[in-house]
């Protein structure tokens, strides 16, 4: 098998095809097919005629939090937190972006007039997160008072479109800080139509981390270490797995989360807890059949997901059509259908 360097990921995107605002239906948006030998250009409502009657659609039903929060030091300086995970109690983790660091038990004043105490860094004493103390329920302090964790290369403040938009419309469990892309096609039209085609539906929960945007350092991808996020995958949706694959139908994946949260569940046997799985070329999917995603940045991990499962020169072939016929890219971005390599 061929051995993959960082390079082979990268590719050439023009800036303008990075969509800063969604299309102004959910699924108007443009859905290129890549399950053939050549890629067809189509949009998102064609999605039901593309699956078969006893197909499973597995959406990520994750919500997106007001992850990002500021306020200040007692010193002055200003500092801006990103909640990656809430912990028992009044507990929360964060990136903290600040000039200089503050010492463990220091009380931050947080714009809106909380606090957030800081206990010490997580998840270990060098670890690359800090662990605070609010001094209210996070949660509800988030959603009062925290902006909407939209991208780094969405340029624009949060708005309330974002609020909306930058949130699937079945989204039922807080704890992402980023959305599941791909599901945010998805409006109740579409999701009727797909009910009507016979299309059946089930859910898992991956609490996408800030770490999806993490770049890739190193060039020999196989010394990168992933970052950790939590997932479930209830009974429900593991019985309506088994009967699918008694009646001979195909499990159809709705973004990369739920593919990182499937194949977790596959190797490891467990249905809950923290996965750090890097799916790259030479991976043996063992749940997934067909993928629905948005298309990814260059030289990331989740390019390098969708390489593995429908092959790296399909991929690139498809990449270089869709930006050749300007199809929009990464979050707010069109979609693109992929069946898995044999």
């Amino acid at each position: 098998m061929r051995h993959f360097t960082l390079g082979d990921f990268d590719f050439a995107l023009p800036p303008e095809l990075i969509a800063q605002h969604p299309a102004a239906e959910r699924s108007a948006s443009r859905l290129l097919d890549g399950t053939g030998s050549a890629p067809v250009d189509r949009t998102f409502r064609d999605l039901p005629s593309l699956l078969q009657p006893g197909d499973l659609l597995v959406f990520n039903d994750t919500q997106v939090v007001k992850a990002r929060l500021f306020g200040g030091k007692p010193t002055g300086g200003k500092l801006e937190l990103l909640v990656e995970r809430v912990l028992a109690g009044s507990e929360i983790v964060a990136h903290m972006k600040v000039s200089k660091k503050p010492v463990v038990g220091t009380e931050l004043a947080m714009d809106g007039g909380f606090t957030a105490t800081l206990l010490g860094r997580w998840p270990a004493e060098d670890g690359p997160l800090f662990r605070f103390a609010f001094s209210g329920d996070p949660y509800a302090l988030m959603e009062r008072h925290g902006h909407v964790p939209l991208p780094p290369y969405i340029t624009h403040a949060d708005t309330a479109e974002d609020a909306h938009r930058y949130q699937t419309v079945f989204a039922k469990n807080p704890g992402a800080v980023a959305a599941p892309t791909a599901a945010l096609h998805f409006d109740q039209a579409l999701l009727d139509a797909l009910e009507a085609r016979g299309v059946r539906r089930a859910s898992v929960t991956l609490h996408v981390g800030a770490g999806t945007f993490q770049p890739v350092k190193t060039d020999d991808i196989a010394q990168h270490r992933m970052h950790s996020e939590w997932y479930e995958v209830p009974p429900a949706t593991r019985q309506a797995i088994a009967d699918l694959r008694a009646r001979g139908g195909r499990l159809v994946a709705v973004g990369t989360t739920t593919v990182r949260t499937l194949e977790s569940w596959a190797r490891s046997g467990q249905a809950s807890g923290d996965t750090d799985i890097f799916i790259t070329p030479g991976f043996a999917f063992r749940e997934v059949d067909v993928l629905v995603t948005n298309f990814h940045l260059p030289k990331s991990t989740l390019l390098m997901l969708v390489s593995a499962f429908t092959g790296y020169e399909h991929m690139m072939l498809l990449y270089r059509h869709a930006i050749e016929t300007r199809y929009r890219f990464f979050s707010y971005g069109d979609a693109m259908l992929l069946a898995r390599q044999p």
